[in-house]
């Protein structure tokens, strides 16, 4: 009986020693793990839930289930003209097969090193083996577009028209043959051929954005520069001749104001002096003699002052001086 005692006892150390252990462990959702005795892969869960190991022989390594991000650093990338340009790329994976990574890199962090390498690589094969219209546009759809200038400050549908014609840009975008998500679908299938050996599945990788280098920027610049200014020189063309036409108006409704100003007052003219004629008819048949006298005098006052000297009065022009009546 007392050997019976001893013998629970020990066993009921040894399970004590055991649990204090640790020869559970619980896997959580989203985790995944290898489990490795002394450095050697023995087993690997993928399943949540309560495990089982072997104390102290047995080492779990955790990776995560869930889908990871990667986010690169902006490239400077030549395309196949030449022409550089910035790339800014995001991409989703997961790690597969845990015993693969394990193997293959064993941390997270060299794992993320690695794809960053497969991934930047890609993209700048990609890219530089492909125009620039290629990494900027998915569709030809710019080329079905129709462009209508909006054009103000106009007098009529016909200078619409016409202005709308000097300022119109007949710009054709040059057709792509594969598109920036086919550029995308292309670096994804060149590095999943390289990350399947790390245990690695790349779900997508996505074009974030593209930017002009500051060159590229510059010629395009310049290029909208020329656009404005030829769309300026229309404009300026157009109230230039919009400016003489209305000169021109201007000028004949002066002409045809002055012309008829002219033929009111000759009319007027005309009629004053008929008025006058009149007058002096009348005065001339009340009172001839003096009529006549006061001619004469509003004569003399306009004529003699102007005169520098009178040689002589022995002319008909001053008998009224020296007329009895005058006297």
């Amino acid at each position: 009986m007392k050997k019976l005692i001893t013998t629970a006892v020990v066993v009921v150390v040894f399970l004590i020693i055991v649990l204090l252990l640790g020869p559970f462990y619980i896997l959580n959702e989203g985790e995944q793990a290898v489990i490795t005795r002394f450095g050697k892969i023995i087993n690997t869960q993928t399943e949540a839930g309560l495990k089982i190991k072997m104390p102290l022989v047995d080492t779990v390594v955790r990776y995560p289930k869930k889908v990871l991000s990667w986010d690169g650093d902006p490239q400077r990338i030549p395309t196949k003209e030449n022409q550089f340009i910035w790339v800014d790329t995001t991409a989703r994976w997961k790690i597969v097969n845990p015993a693969m990574f394990y193997q293959s890199v064993t941390t997270l962090a060299t794992g993320s090193s690695r794809l960053s390498d497969i991934i930047d690589s890609t993209i700048r094969t990609v890219i530089s083996e492909n125009f620039l219209k290629e990494a900027v546009r998915n569709s030809n759809k710019i080329n079905e577009m129709t462009w209508v200038e909006q054009v103000q400050n106009v007098d009529n549908l016909e200078d619409a028209e016409q202005l709308r014609n000097l300022t119109a840009t007949d710009v054709k975008q040059e057709t792509i043959q594969v598109g920036r998500e086919n550029l995308s679908r292309l670096m994804l299938t060149m590095a999943s051929q390289f990350t399947k050996e790390f245990g690695i599945e790349i779900i997508d990788i996505v074009i974030r954005q593209i930017r002009y280098s500051d060159d590229l920027t510059q010629s395009v610049y310049q290029r909208m520069i020329k656009e404005r200014n030829q769309i300026a020189e229309a404009y300026r063309s157009y109230g230039e001749g919009q400016q003489a036409k209305w000169l021109g108006m201007t000028e004949n409704d002066k002409k045809s104001i002055i012309s008829q100003a002219y033929a009111e007052s000759e009319r007027i003219r005309g009629v004053a002096d008929a008025k006058a004629t009149q007058i002096y008819a009348d005065a001339y048949e009340a009172d001839p003699q003096f009529f006549t006298l006061w001619r004469t005098l509003e004569s003399y006052k306009k004529t003699i002052p102007g005169l520098e000297k009178i040689l002589s009065t022995d002319m008909q022009y001053f008998d009224m001086l020296y007329s009895p009546m005058v006297l």
